[in-house]
């Protein structure tokens, strides 16, 4: 993986999984959410699901640059959650 890439993690359906692919750590959120969709859309996320009607526009990509625990850059694209929600 190259300085400028970046992993991209995923959650979708209550499972967990990583895009084959590194991509650009500057992707904006709309194309990362794009090549998830596609991904999902087509089966090519390993441990996802095929689903022709995914909808991620609801969703979040958080990023994280790389560490040196982990020496690459990281997305996590993940559904909003209500935050703080009393109960």
């Amino acid at each position: 993986m190259e300085d400028f890439e970046a992993r991209v993690n995923v959650t979708y359906a209550g499972v967990n999984a990583d895009l084959p692919d590194p991509v650009p750590f500057d992707t904006t959120d709309s194309v990362v959410k794009g090549l998830v969709e596609e991904a999902i859309r087509t089966g090519s996320l390993p441990g996802i699901p095929l689903d022709k009607d995914v909808e991620l526009s609801d969703y979040m990509v958080d990023r994280f640059s790389a560490s040196a625990e982990r020496g690459h850059h990281v997305m996590f694209l993940r559904p909003k959650t209500p935050f703080g929600a009393g109960a």
